[in-house]
């Protein structure tokens, strides 16, 4: 069973920066595509991020490009989410997502249900 730890969130003011990081029990984790999604509340959970197995892919969604940078090191089976500029609109729970179903492949899915598993979420809050 494949086990993600998500840490790093917490209460920021606006225009400040967090690293969310996402931490996975399993040793082949540099085989599994990972991406982070997060869920507001009140709405639906969408995509953020995500990258291939090897790091060389990565997506983003509308609103983050260039604020956030999504890296991965496979020595320390962890992913993780640079977020700069934080906004109010960030204020979420974030969660990340692997499956290794897509190993060699050279683009990260984008859509969660393509991810069979999931962290338990860290909240994100950013006050103006």
């Amino acid at each position: 069973q494949v086990q993600l730890v998500e840490s790093g969130g917490g209460l920021v003011q606006a225009g400040v920066s967090l690293r969310l990081s996402c931490a996975a029990s399993v040793r082949t984790f540099a085989r599994y595509a990972v991406g982070w999604f997060r869920q507001a509340p009140g709405k639906e959970r969408e995509f953020v991020a995500a990258t291939s197995w090897s790091g060389g892919n990565t997506d983003y969604v509308g609103n983050v490009k260039g604020r956030f940078t999504i890296s991965r090191d496979n020595a320390k089976n962890t992913v993780y989410l640079q977020m700069n500029s934080l906004k109010p609109e960030d204020t979420a729970v974030y969660y990340c997502a692997a499956n290794p179903a897509y190993y060699t492949q050279t683009n990260p899915p984008t859509n969660g249900a393509m991810y069979n598993y999931w962290g338990q979420g860290t909240q994100v809050t950013v006050s103006s």
